[in-house]
């Protein structure tokens, strides 16, 4: 399955030739998975099914009113449909989203969260503009479609977490060690991100953060703070993009 997400979205979309080849080693996954244990080929079809969806539309960045109808509708399903699936047709809760009330964040917590703000602004403006990655976005020549990258950046953001975190490795962790299923989810999503655009040396930056948040995630049982790390990460995604096209107009990074 994580070779499927490989081939579907990594080397599918730079070499669209070979992008069919990725649903031969998700069927097999599919084989495998029921040739072995009917719990765990459970939870792996729902992933499965899901992955399969998500490859029948292009998740490359575009913020046409087009696509984000369709991403919207496509993306939502596959948080929803797993979460359904799982709680009324095979009873099972894995699928969760805790959102710890009631306990306030602690002081590392929040240091983490000047330290992610920091980290972000000192190297992702290095990687957008020195690689050239930033033209995998659109080029936002009105206020409209600056406004539809914002929303759409931190939309896309929050379903990371609800679909990568709280649903592919959740219900890998069913059947794995922390670390092995942090790992297959972190394949998936970093695939994932380079179709969305994160390519060139992405995954340098998109490996460690994917390993970093389902940590976070299961050391926090805390979903708002999750995605909110991963939000003022975004953050400085977009605004380092805005840059990318419009350097007179904010000047808010060094070195680039």
């Amino acid at each position: 399955m994580a070779l499927a997400a490989v081939v579907l979205f990594g080397l599918g979309t730079t070499f669209p030739q070979v992008r069919a080849f990725g649903y031969l080693p998700l069927a097999a996954g599919v084989i495998v998975a029921w040739s072995t244990n009917r719990r765990f080929a459970r939870d792996h079809s729902v992933i499965t099914g899901c992955l399969a969806l998500i490859s029948a539309i292009s998740v490359e960045a575009d913020i046409s009113w087009e696509n984000i109808a369709r991403m919207g509708v496509v993306l939502s399903a596959v948080v929803i449909g797993p979460w359904l699936i799982t709680r009324y047709v095979f009873d099972d809760r894995t699928i969760q989203f805790p959102l710890r009330r009631g306990q306030p964040w602690s002081r590392l917590e929040w240091g983490w969260l000047l330290f992610v703000v920091v980290v972000a602004w000192a190297v992702l403006p290095q990687y957008f503009m020195r690689t050239g990655v930033y033209l995998n976005w659109p080029p936002l020549e009105t206020w409209s479609e600056i406004i539809r990258l914002f929303f759409g950046v931190n939309a896309v953001g929050i379903w990371d977490e609800l679909f990568f975190i709280c649903t592919v490795f959740a219900l890998l962790r069913k059947h794995f060690s922390f670390w092995t299923a942090n790992v297959f989810t972190t394949i998936i999503f970093v695939s994932f991100l380079w179709e969305l655009g994160y390519r060139s040396i992405g995954p340098l930056l998109t490996i460690p953060f994917a390993l970093v948040q389902a940590f976070i995630f299961t050391r926090t049982k805390s979903l708002p703070y999750t995605v909110t790390v991963h939000l003022l990460f975004d953050a400085l995604v977009f605004l380092t993009i805005v840059h990318a096209h419009h350097p007179e107009a904010l000047p808010i990074f060094i070195g680039v």
